[in-house]
């Protein structure tokens, strides 16, 4: 799957391809729209691309970009 096709699924579909398909990589803070705070969640890995998932489940983010790797 490419991040295009991942980007058109509902959030549910989102949910079930990174349960079955999705590597964890581990545990990041996603800077917030409100200044100073920070969004906990998680990082996957999945096909070429990851993915940031929220610890409420409500936030998923797609992205090509390894955030763990470093800037």
């Amino acid at each position: 799957m490419t991040i295009e096709q991942f980007k058109t699924l509902t959030l549910e579909q989102k949910l079930v391809e990174i349960k079955y398909h999705g590597e964890l990589l581990g545990s990041w803070e996603r800077p917030s729209e409100e200044a100073g705070k920070k969004q906990p969640g998680d990082i996957f890995q999945l096909g070429e691309f990851w993915v940031f998932l929220s610890d409420d489940e409500k936030t998923v983010i797609p992205t090509r970009r390894n955030v763990l790797a470093g800037s």
